[in-house]
């Protein structure tokens, strides 16, 4: 379960990332359509959603999986809980704007704070990829 969990939180958070991305180059006030505008608000929020308690569900796949050494897979949980309180922080304050324009979420993704936790999650969604078991090797006489 632990591993599912971070895995669909990283998706969430990736598939806002890429939303944001056509959304800053469309030039938008954010005034134009109420309908792009709930969009955004709707990737964003699932964002959120993600992000609360992402390094709880990191912390329990490491132990569901007996990760080792588990000493640095927990000293990156402080990593995580960082990047991930900053970015919380960050989408928070765009989505406490009356509208959202296309230069607003620009400047979200060019955030360093989002980037860092984007760094995390591409690095945790790899590392918790079911691993394919290595080959014994076969003894010829």
């Amino acid at each position: 379960m632990g591993r599912e969990d971070v895995s669909a939180r990283c998706s969430a958070i990736e598939e806002c990332y890429e939303f944001m991305l056509a959304y800053a180059g469309q030039g938008l006030s954010g005034k134009e359509n109420s309908q792009t505008n709930s969009q955004v608000r709707e990737f964003l929020n699932h964002a959120v959603e993600a992000l609360s308690g992402l390094s709880e569900a990191y912390s329990k796949a490491v132990k569901e999986e007996n990760l080792q050494p588990a000493e640095r897979y927990l000293a990156f949980l402080a990593v995580l809980e960082n990047d991930a309180r900053d970015s919380l922080a960050t989408i928070q304050l765009v989505l406490a704007q009356a509208t959202i324009s296309s230069q607003l979420i620009d400047n979200l993704n060019a955030s360093i704070h989002l980037r860092a936790l984007l760094t995390d999650l591409f690095l945790i969604d790899e590392i918790l990829k079911p691993q394919p078991l290595a080959a014994k090797p076969t003894i010829t006489s």
